[in-house]
């Protein structure tokens, strides 16, 4: 947070934030971080290195996050074998509302070189919302921490994608 975090930008007194969207190279402004799949061949859609992984790295070189495959594809294939993906809205005014549709996708049989590929493609992003509050005495760090995709993109996880009224 200290090295590549920024001043908050809302002008918040003694707040680092880390966030934005990074995709795989392409260099993030706020942060100064490009992701990289490091040994992962995207023309082949294959892992060349077991030890690899999803990194950010400085325009220096300088490691500053490393998720690697190992356990990061062990967690996808885990969690996302099967998956119910349900549409909403969200209203601010008058106060927050939620509103959910009645038509949601099913997606089953996805494998981590399907996550791979899309991050190659720029389909999914990582997504931080971090922020350091105090930083000057006693800090907090408030962790979010997300891999996101567009819900157009979907499809490119799963073998199947079924939309089902509810």
């Amino acid at each position: 947070m200290r090295k590549f975090g920024y001043p908050d930008k809302n002008q918040r007194p003694d707040r680092l934030n880390f966030g934005g969207i990074h995709r795989v190279g392409e260099r993030q402004s706020s942060t100064g971080l490009t992701m990289q799949l490091a040994g992962y061949d995207a023309a082949r859609g294959r892992i060349t290195d077991a030890s690899g992984a999803i990194v950010l790295v400085s325009d220096a070189g300088e490691l500053a996050a490393a998720w690697p495959f190992s356990g990061l594809l062990a967690h996808w294939a885990r969690k996302h074998t099967r998956a119910a993906y349900v549409p909403s809205m969200r209203r601010v005014e008058p106060r927050w509302q939620y509103a959910y549709g009645g038509r949601v996708r099913l997606a089953q049989r996805t494998d981590p070189l399907r996550l791979l590929a899309a991050l190659s493609r720029g389909e999914v992003y990582y997504d931080p919302g971090i922020k350091l509050e105090h930083a000057s005495g006693d800090p907090e760090v408030k962790r979010r921490s997300q891999f996101r995709i567009a819900s157009k993109s979907i499809a490119s996880l799963y073998e199947t994608v079924e939309a089902v009224e509810v």
